[in-house]
């Protein structure tokens, strides 16, 4: 059973004490539906010109202020596997976002940030708050490998091993409620065909994507794996589904150093 919240963002738990991670849901934000009320995608990004801009920077900086003095970098995500490596100059960029799904950091004030609404957030953290990452991982990016790819970026940073990393995964679409096709399971491999199981329809299976993300993290290396247990498919009043709704807002997920 679910328990309600009046916070308007999922605590990262499971990170080490020198890192602060969270993930915001949709509500304490202030634009109007069907965006309601806390979309974060930047005005500047593809498909969200219904929006207010007005209102987007308001919620952006209602999540800003949850970051503990530090700022997030926001992506042109592409469902792809690409990792940029953030310092405090990227905070100066404004509106000019790299193309790319993950990011990693070794500076305080900038706070790695992915934005979702049914894919999933995976963040990382090295030990010790050395260096911290998040990615964005919806089927394509977690087969293409973005987590692998996150996951190495982060440990060349830090000097660490996979072994050392903590890592969190943030709300997405869960697996009563993600059907796929056969090109998604297969994208995947047989070794991991534990997390489909037979869907409603032939040709079709309801997908586990926290559960792959998992498998994937573990085949990686990394043990300390947290978080990922809520659907945002079946919590409408709390969650942005693009799949429930089509048009929609987005969440942020982020990471940061203390």
């Amino acid at each position: 059973m679910q328990v309600e919240s009046n916070i308007p963002y999922l605590s990262a738990d499971g990170l080490p004490p020198e890192v602060g991670g969270l993930m915001s849901t949709r509500r304490g934000g202030v634009s109007r539906a069907p965006f309601d009320s806390l979309n974060l995608r930047p005005a500047g990004l593809r498909g969200d010109a219904v929006d207010e801009p007005a209102a987007i920077h308001e919620n952006q900086r209602r999540f800003a202020s949850w970051l503990e003095g530090a700022q997030p970098v926001y992506l042109d995500q592409v469902h792809g596997r690409q990792v940029v490596r953030l310092t405090r100059a990227d905070l100066a960029r404004g509106q000019s976002f790299a193309q790319a799904d993950a990011s990693v950091t070794t500076e305080r004030g900038v706070a790695c940030t992915v934005l979702v609404a049914d894919c999933l957030p995976v963040l990382l953290a090295a030990p010790g708050g050395h260096a911290v990452g998040a990615a964005h991982a919806g089927w394509r990016g977690l087969a293409g490998g973005v987590v692998e790819a996150t996951l190495e970026t982060l440990c060349e940073a830090a000097g660490c091993a996979p072994s050392e990393v903590s890592a969190w995964l943030g709300a997405c679409i869960g697996p009563e409620a993600f059907e796929v096709g056969d090109d998604v399971r297969e994208a995947f491999g047989p070794d991991a065909s534990a997390f489909f199981r037979p869907g409603a329809t032939a040709s079709k299976w309801w997908a586990d994507l926290p559960g792959l993300a998992r498998h994937r993290l573990q085949l990686a290396g990394v043990a300390q794996v947290s978080g990922g247990q809520w659907c945002t498919y079946s919590e409408p009043a709390r969650f942005f589904s693009f799949r429930r709704d089509r048009i929609t807002g987005r969440h942020a997920a982020a990471i940061w150093i203390r």
